[in-house]
């Protein structure tokens, strides 16, 4: 296989290898398959049983229990009995980090334990220690002879194993060696799982979690080059993106991390981490793989990528494309969000309180906030009152061509467009359909090379839209063409998780690929009236900003993928773990504490994890954590130090925003700027 996929082109499942859990089958062409992880106390039975079922009846096809001690393992067999006893036989999966005696306990009793391969015989302990490559290899030996007999436990009794390895728990060995790279990701389980092979064990699935989705995607494309290279095969994969959050963010980072490979068939079972009750995990599972029960064959196909692609885009290295710039849009500009205002009957200044923007009647002056667009699109509409400064308008272009108004700029499809002489003579927003059935614009984009002042507008409307739309991108840097471009993404979904699910896969993956200088999200005429008129609940959850209507709904997202795809900070980023029975306080409710006064400053990164497993390891790209260190004590931290140690609870809320004021992270919350 030459790079990490049956297909760039078009939808294909990825072969794997085929994996028993219990009685579930996974891998090997298999449906993808959806689980949890529960958040109670392990020795907790009934609650654990309870809210195992809870999981199950959500559609759950295996829930994890943690297993942090030899004690909890042992109380695993009491759960799963009386599970049978109530008539639910899903499989259970033993979450491990540091404790191999529990998990040899554990592989007698679940169908399945999960090992970290950072800490499960390895220590973290932030040290930069040069290995020779003897004593490296003398390391690998003392993994081998700890790691094997969870191995013959496991073959023993027909026990499934994950090895998943987490971006932020990388042993102190690796980080030596390969730094904090996703390669550093990839060998750390490659180690594991050479030894597994050594002993004939296969019933093995692998991950490469980290709450950073660009970081995630790259390690899971290596690790497939790098099985296909070593083994001539490839186990099944499970996907996520840890410490995703909660509400619109968490579905969003998770989508933006699972769809991109999903995308290119690559995934056989997947787990969305979100800081809510794990219940409300299974229906953004479902419908994040609901979109793959179609045939394989998901549309009109794109031509072959070049032989040489490597040199036009790199999948395993970030790079941004280079592209022109006009204006604030290109290279050395963030990039742009379109508002789609376009179905508003009469836009008044109230209307632009949805996209940002905010009329203050007592000063007669626009608030602007930090997730305000750029531009909005209107169709037919008249604005009767002064803009804030700075937001332009785009229309069609007969609109643009009868009243070429100041700040306004036409749209125009590209056939028309290389017919037009009367064109915008500084910024013209030009559509190209990628590849859907019919269309030849593929054919017209040579024609572009020699024309300036021009964004493209990319967009398909096949169902396998993202790689249409980069097979575009691709043929544009063969091509040298140069154009910024902007990606229009349309849905058609029904309900709030729907659309994220939709926007942050399609138009997510291509951010994180290093294409698109903006974005413009829309909605089909009877997904808007549809909008308009449900509740608009988050699995559950209101939609926080329902009242903003449909606009509000686009341009919050449109915002929180760029954050998501770390392409335009707009706001503070939370770094928040999903809870479970290591959890040592009460998470979700902190969270929310935590955001409520820290949520306006712009690009601070402050991580909350319920315990030490995910904290120093997986808040390591935070600025600052929030660590739960003992029942009801509280650890902070500046970056990966350690600054003020078991702090009651109670106060450590106001004691992290006196650690921001220490480092001069913290502005009292304010007006927004005006214009």
């Amino acid at each position: 296989m030459e790079f990490f996929a049956e297909s760039l082109t078009s939808y294909k499942r990825l072969k794997t290898r085929e994996v028993r859990i219990g009685d579930l089958l996974l891998g090997n062409g298999h449906p993808i398959r959806v689980q949890t992880m529960t958040t109670t106390d392990t020795m907790d039975t009934i609650a654990t049983v309870e809210q195992t079922i809870r999981c199950i009846q959500a559609g759950a096809e295996m829930v994890r229990i943690t297993a942090p001690s030899k004690k909890d393992a042992e109380n695993l067999l009491n759960i799963k009995n009386e599970l049978h006893k109530r008539g639910y036989f899903v499989p259970l999966v033993a979450d491990i980090h540091f404790t191999p005696n529990a998990a040899e306990v554990a592989a007698t009793i679940v169908e399945k334990v999960r090992v970290n391969p950072g800490n499960y015989v390895d220590k973290k302990k932030f040290e930069q220690i040069e290995y020779t490559d003897t004593e490296y290899l003398e390391e690998i030996e003392r993994i081998r002879e700890r790691f094997t007999p969870l191995i013959k436990i496991c073959k023993e009794h027909g026990t499934a194993m994950r090895i998943g390895t987490n971006h932020g728990s990388l042993s102190d060995r690796i980080m030596s060696r390969y730094g904090d790279t996703p390669m550093g990701m990839v060998e750390s389980a490659m180690e594991f799982l050479r030894i597994c092979r050594n002993e004939d064990y296969h019933q093995i699935v692998l991950s490469m979690k980290s709450s950073n989705p660009q970081v995630m995607v790259q390690a899971y494309r290596l690790l497939i080059q790098t099985m296909d290279a070593e083994f001539g095969e490839i186990y099944p994969l499970h996907l996520g993106v840890t410490e995703a959050g909660d509400g619109e963010e968490g579905r969003i980072k998770s989508a933006v991390g699972i769809g991109t490979l999903l995308e290119d068939g690559i995934g056989d079972t997947i787990r969305v981490s979100l800081t809510e009750d794990p219940e409300f995990e299974i229906p953004v599972c479902r419908d994040i793989v609901k979109r793959y029960t179609q045939p394989e064959d998901k549309g009109e196909e794109a031509p072959e990528l070049p032989t040489n692609l490597i040199s036009f885009w790199n999948p395993y290295e970030y790079q941004k494309r280079v592209s022109e710039k006009i204006g604030n849009i290109g290279t050395g500009n963030v990039p742009i969000v379109i508002a789609d205002l376009s179905k508003v009957d009469h836009i008044t200044p109230k209307t632009l309180l949805s996209v940002g923007y905010k009329f203050n009647l007592m000063t007669s002056k626009w608030r602007i906030g930090d997730a305000a667009a750029d531009y909005i699109f209107i169709y037919n509409q008249k604005i009767a009152f002064t803009l804030p400064k700075g937001l332009q308008i785009i229309t069609p272009y007969n609109q643009w061509a009868e009243n070429k108004l100041e700040n306004c700029f036409p749209v125009i499809c590209l056939k028309h467009f290389l017919a037009e002489k009367n064109v915008h003579p500084s910024l013209n927003f030009v559509t190209v359909d990628c590849y859907s059935k019919g269309s030849k614009d593929h054919e017209l984009i040579e024609q572009l090379s020699e024309k300036k002042n021009i964004v493209l507008c990319l967009s398909s409307n096949n169902a396998n839209a993202m790689q249409s739309v980069r097979r575009i991108c691709i043929a544009l840097q063969e091509k040298n063409i140069s154009h910024p471009i902007v990606f229009v993404t349309n849905s058609n979904w029904q309900t709030a998780d729907e659309h994220l699910i939709h926007f942050a896969t399609e138009t997510g993956a291509l951010f994180l690929e290093g294409f698109g200088d903006g974005i413009w999200l829309g909605m089909s005429k009877q997904a808007y009236s549809d909008f308009a008129k449900a509740e608009n609940h988050l699995s559950g959850r209101q939609y926080a900003d329902s009242n903003g209507g449909a606009e509000a709904f686009l341009n919050n997202t449109a915002f929180s993928i760029l954050q998501a795809t770390r392409t335009r900070i707009s706001k503070t980023e939370y770094i928040s773990c999903p809870s479970c029975g290591r959890t040592l306080f009460e998470l979700q409710e902190t969270t929310q504490k935590i955001r409520s006064v820290t949520s306006h400053l712009k690009g601070v990164k402050i991580a909350i994890m319920g315990c030490i497993v995910n904290g120093p390891g997986e808040m390591a790209d935070a600025d600052f954590g929030y660590v739960g260190s003992g029942p009801g004590k509280i650890t902070l931290y500046k970056g990966k130090e350690v600054v003020k140690r078991n702090i009651d609870s109670a106060v450590a809320v106001d004691e992290l925003i006196n650690l921001l004021k220490e480092n001069n992270a913290w502005v009292e919350p304010s007006a927004q700027p005006t214009e």
